[in-house]
């Protein structure tokens, strides 16, 4: 088990059952140049409901030459700018093969925008770059000037309406077994503006433009991450909460519908 220390720990504010047999680990994928447009909100929400859970949520952020963890329960990924990705994808090819492992052994993931291309076959810039990317998700991007932006509900049908906010110029096409996340209404929105299709999913690994953050405004989204990751490691998703857990659980899945009334009924 590794040590806590700057790359592994349990985040401030996070309450811990530290029971060996509770323990999820967690890792935030280039959280120093992929988290932009709020995507670390995503983890907050998966560590602050593992915990209400009654789990044991120990966070390892994972940046460009760190050791990796020695167990990986659940990864998160967020977006970032060209020159981030840039910056990212060699050490992202060192790591490929161990993705590719995870995601084949069924890990839960979920990536946002910008590590949502890269997790593709490639992304084109629009300055006409290509960055190859490492494969796990059947998706290949092509930058373009016009921007996708607004807030966007797109229908699911494992996770019912996901509510985000896009933000991209690239253009994402599916291929192979992968298929959406969800669907969407609009023309001009999501994946690509035509196929009216938004994000990928590939067994366990999911990817999406929905940045706002994500996770917050749409707990069963990442309640069902949880279940994955806990399913695998214990065998099955098994919460122990007290009555105060229990009730700040609720005042949160509160206050996230009250997030996606707002977010909604907001024009793009």
């Amino acid at each position: 088990m590794p040590a806590v220390n700057e790359t592994t720990r349990r985040p401030s504010g996070v309450e811990t059952n530290q029971h060996p047999d509770r323990r999820i680990d967690v890792v935030s994928l280039y959280p120093k140049d992929m988290n932009i447009y709020g995507d670390w909100g995503n983890v907050l929400t998966v560590m602050r409901r593992l915990s209400l859970y009654g789990y044991d949520p120990v966070l390892h952020e994972y940046n460009q030459g760190d050791p990796w963890p020695d167990h990986v329960d659940l990864i998160l990924g967020g977006g970032g700018q060209d020159n981030g990705q840039k910056k990212i994808t060699d050490d992202l090819f060192v790591r490929a093969d161990t993705l590719r492992a995870l995601a084949a052994d069924g890990v839960p993931m979920l990536m946002i925008c910008g590590l949502y291309q890269l997790f593709g076959e490639y992304f084109e810039t629009v300055d006409g770059t290509r960055l190859d990317g490492i494969g796990i998700l059947g998706a290949y991007t092509v930058g373009r000037e016009h921007r996708m932006i607004g807030n966007l509900v797109e229908h699911s049908e494992e996770f019912g309406d996901i509510i985000g906010y896009e933000n991209h110029s690239g253009q994402t096409f599916l291929t192979g077994g992968t298929k959406p996340l969800g669907r969407v209404d609009a023309d001009g929105t999501g994946n690509n503006g035509t196929d009216h299709t938004e994000g990928a999913r590939f067994g366990n690994v999911i990817g999406t433009y929905m940045h706002g953050s994500v996770l917050p405004k749409n707990p069963r989204l990442a309640d069902g991450l949880i279940r994955i990751a806990a399913e695998r490691r214990y065998g099955a998703f098994a919460p122990r909460q007290d009555d105060q857990q229990t009730a700040e659980l609720r005042r949160i899945d509160d206050c996230a519908q009250h997030a996606r009334d707002v977010a909604a009924s907001r024009p793009r």
